[in-house]
């Protein structure tokens, strides 16, 4: 896993909270972008995309926001 805010190359994966709703974008493939109800879900599928693609992936930590789809609330 990169470090969060470090330049992404094509074809890697960040996974990141977006309105309560974490997705994985594939930097470059837009298409290869997919969404989750739940960070832990996001992160391992992010990672397995990452492998699959021989690409870096990146989590990038939101705070909670009491949205119902955050894990843990």
């Amino acid at each position: 896993m990169a470090t969060e805010g470090a330049p992404m190359a094509d074809g890697d994966v960040r996974t990141r909270d977006k309105r309560g709703q974490w997705v994985n974008e594939v930097e470059g493939h837009p298409e290869r972008s997919e969404s989750y109800s739940g960070k832990e879900e996001a992160i391992e599928a992010g990672a397995a995309l990452a492998e699959e693609l021989g690409s870096t992936h990146t989590v990038e930590d939101a705070a909670p926001t009491g949205v119902i789809t955050d894990p843990g609330d």
